[in-house]
């Protein structure tokens, strides 16, 4: 019995003793915590041995709108940058500087081009040397029969529109301005260098002076044949040139290329055929076909093959010629090259679409509807816009300085009458309160006063001024000292005091102002750094400082 009592004495001991200890470890240092915060506290420390700090999981209400999760570390409240991105439309991503992690964040996403001389009206246009306009989704196609862009921007069947038009031919032009000289080698010329073309059985190539050329060019004629080919030297120099006519209305020109990622050859045909673009898929075999029209006349081609490939929806990737060339039918061709670029030619394609599209009141009619907000102020077919006329007559200036050719000179400065034409009666002057004049880039009524199409129209009015005799500059002096008179009194409505507005619709039509997204913004500080080398007044180089210190997340004063 007392060895009982003895053990019963000793386990009685123990059970304090062990009591006493977990108390005390408990609330050690934390004498009023409980232990569910011990436990609490053992999980953050755990955590915390691989974040190196302590926080808390916390919610956060945004405006008692949105419920988030974020952490709180002592008094510090930490969101995450996901919400931040979407919320405050700001943007950043993980780099490496210097070997070590860190976070980028930036307020705007484009970039501001400071001109580094003054503005010259036949040089690089801008910084479009940086534009690729046939890249861009909304358009379709660089059409085989016109050489320009089609548009697909307000319409899905596509159709011409004269400001890609023109921007397409000034992106060129800046290009050959900046670039390298391109590598161009002639194949083909029907005269003094001739190829070595593969002519099977029944089929024939003869080299004849053509009338209409006043040169010699070869005809030939595949009959039943599968079609006569050139073997070409494989690179990546893709931009092909050739003039083209087919004498039967199946012929067809095509050229191979060959995907170097996954050794896939992808054909792109010329054909006789009102089609636009008409991709063939058999059994994931791609065929891209471009129809060329009316193909008993002689047509002029420049075409960049990979942009060919990508238009037709065929993957991307990089691409080489290979193999050969092949044509079929009966026909001729003449001056068949290979380069590196050829900007020029494109160049001349736009300027010559505008000369040949212009109407007789002087503007390139738009053909498609436009909607400009909510069904206000909507624009039917037909209507000019300042934007386009200012961007074809500085493409128009410059083809005429480059070739010296009078009917470039003709169109930009017939291009002008619209300017002084109300906008109610079809042209693109406008007024704000009746009193300031402004072009439109969007003729609307009431007016929508879109600040870059107008400042756009200044410059092809600056050009014009700049590069026609002076004796033909017409009322391009007086249009483009009116426009500047109106530009420096209206800039200062649209600030918005942490960026801009695109154009004055919550002043005419009572909506919501139209906030300029930043590539938008960034347009406007370029177009006024382009001015001020034109015009010294410190308010436009005043006005680019506070619109760029904008794009940093500098915000104007409170009051």
């Amino acid at each position: 019995m007392a060895r009982l009592n003895l053990k019963l004495l000793l386990f009685l001991l123990i059970a304090v003793v062990s009591c006493t200890l977990v108390t005390y470890i408990f609330t050690c240092g934390h004498p009023t915590t409980s232990q569910t915060s011990f436990v609490h506290r053992l999980k953050e420390l755990s955590s915390s041995e691989s974040r190196g700090k302590l926080y808390d999981e916390l919610e956060c209400s945004i405006n008692g709108m949105y419920h988030i999760s974020c952490r709180k570390e002592g008094k510090e409240v930490f969101i995450p940058f996901s919400f931040l991105e979407k919320y405050y439309e700001v943007y950043g991503k993980l780099t490496k500087n210097k070997g070590r992690e860190q976070f980028e964040w930036s307020h705007s996403y484009s970039k501001v081009f400071k001109p580094t001389t003054p503005y010259n009206a036949s040089g690089m246009f801008m910084y479009f040397s940086n534009y690729n306009v046939e890249v861009r989704d909304r358009v379709k196609c660089i059409s085989a029969t016109e050489g320009v862009p089609v548009s697909t921007q307000w319409e899905a069947s596509g159709y011409y529109y004269p400001v890609q038009v023109a921007q397409y031919g000034l992106s060129h032009y800046s290009k050959n301005l900046s670039d390298r000289p391109p590598k161009r080698k002639v194949l083909e010329d029907g005269n003094l260098l001739t190829a070595k073309w593969q002519v099977p059985k029944g089929a024939y190539v003869t080299r004849n002076f053509d009338d209409e050329k006043f040169t010699h060019v070869l005809e030939f004629n595949s009959r039943d044949s599968p079609g006569i080919s050139l073997k070409l030297k494989q690179g990546v120099d893709v931009v092909l040139s050739f003039d083209l006519r087919f004498l039967s209305m199946n012929g067809s020109l095509t050229i191979f290329l060959e995907d170097r990622d996954r050794a896939q050859i992808f054909p792109v045909s010329f054909v006789c055929s009102p089609v636009l673009i008409h991709v063939l898929n058999s059994s994931g075999s791609y065929s891209t076909n471009y129809g060329m029209g009316n193909c008993q006349n002689w047509n002029q081609l420049t075409r960049d093959l990979h942009i060919d490939l990508v238009k037709g929806h065929v993957l991307s990737g990089r691409y080489i010629l290979k193999s050969k060339l092949s044509l079929k039918g009966h026909g001729q061709l003449d001056n068949l090259t290979v380069a590196s670029s050829n900007h020029m030619d494109m160049f001349y394609s736009s300027s010559d679409w505008l000369v040949r599209h212009q109407d007789s009141s002087g503007g390139w009619p738009i053909g498609v509807k436009r909607k400009i907000a909510s069904g206000k102020a909507d624009l039917d077919p037909g209507w000019y816009s300042a934007m386009g006329q200012g961007q074809a007559m500085s493409l128009l200036m410059r083809a005429y300085y480059r070739s010296g050719k009078s009917h470039y000179l003709e169109a930009a400065l017939k291009g002008m009458k619209p300017f002084s034409k109300p906008s109610t009666e079809g042209g693109v002057r406008a007024y704000f309160m009746n009193q300031y004049p402004w072009y439109e880039e969007y003729p609307t009524v009431p007016p929508s006063f879109v600040l870059n199409g107008f400042i756009y129209s200044l410059i092809g009015l600056y050009d014009v001024v700049s590069l026609a005799p002076h004796d033909q500059v017409g009322d391009a002096q007086l249009l483009f000292d009116q426009g500047m008179h109106s530009l420096k009194k209206l800039l200062p409505l649209f600030d918005t005091g942490s960026g801009t507005v695109y154009d004055l619709r919550h002043f005419t039509l009572g909506l919501a102002p139209n906030i300029a997204r930043w590539d938008y913004h960034s347009t406007h500080i370029n177009q006024l750094l382009l001015l001020s080398t034109i015009d010294s007044d410190p308010i436009l180089t005043t006005i680019a400082a506070r619109w760029i210190s904008y794009m940093s997340g500098k915000r104007a004063a409170h009051n």
